[in-house]
């Protein structure tokens, strides 16, 4: 029932991708509420929550009334599935 828009970007003089706040990869909106989602390894989930904790960019955003979702995948090597790890703040 989303919709959802990729808001990262590219710096190509940089060589780095640059996301939304800082934290964000996707936006996602539903007419009830917009949703900022950090998609990474499921190794890196702490290391992104730690990023989001110290921004004041992702504070300023769910103050405003917005969500944030740190979305962690890693692929399950037997199977060919994925697995998700979640942290919502």
């Amino acid at each position: 029932g989303y919709i959802v828009e990729r808001v990262e970007h590219f710096n190509f003089f940089t060589k780095r991708k640059i996301d939304l706040l800082g934290v964000g990869d996707l936006l996602a909106l539903n007419g009830k509420e917009m949703l900022l989602v950090q998609v990474t390894s499921r190794a890196n989930v702490s290391t992104r929550r730690h990023k989001a904790d110290e921004s004041d960019k992702l504070k300023l955003w769910l103050k405003a009334g917005g969500k944030f979702l740190i979305l962690g995948l890693d692929k399950i090597a037997d199977n060919n599935r994925w697995r998700i790890a979640e942290f919502a703040y």
